[in-house]
């Protein structure tokens, strides 16, 4: 009688086995199509907001494009807890930056928050603002430059629209 009794037993277990393993089997198929149907994209606000600027851009803002709302280099060892977020919006860095190291971000308005401002160089609208004091924090806003009327000479890219 023990050997008749557990034979539905196991006809159940293979059963759940079976049934589990085909749950397993949809959702993995779900997630990749998902995964394939995002592509990869990013969002477009990002690219620039994190790239950060390059040695020549550096030297010849007004030369070669439009100077960053906000830039900042570190230039301790360690520069603490940098923070930098669109007003009411997405927080575009929040940690730490090492020697050297330096972002740009071309967003209209943006808070900064310094957790060491004398461990930074800050230039905004491509002026170099005033030092902070060593590990003193600061917090300020920047805003953008507002845009320039086009000139008279560029009728070809009102053309367009």
């Amino acid at each position: 009688m023990g050997r008749h009794s557990s034979e539905p037993m196991g006809i159940a277990r293979l059963a759940l086995v079976v049934v589990a393993a085909g749950a397993v089997v949809t959702l993995l198929v779900i997630g990749g199509i998902t995964l394939i149907g995002s592509g990869g994209t990013s969002p477009p606000e990002r690219e620039p907001a994190s790239a950060p600027a390059t040695t020549s851009e550096a030297a010849e803002p007004a030369a070669t494009a439009q100077a960053p709302t906000v830039r900042i280099e570190c230039l301790a060892e360690t520069c603490p807890l940098v923070t930098v977020r669109v007003p009411g919006g997405d927080v575009l860095q929040y940690r730490e930056m090492s020697r050297g190291e330096e972002v740009s971000y071309f967003e209209p308005e943006l808070d900064v928050v310094l957790s060491d401002a004398g461990a930074v160089r800050v230039t905004e609208n491509g002026e170099l603002r005033e030092p902070g004091k060593p590990g003193a924090r600061e917090a300020f806003t920047v805003k953008g430059p507002d845009k320039p009327a086009t000139p008279t000479g560029s009728a070809s890219d009102s053309e367009d629209g």
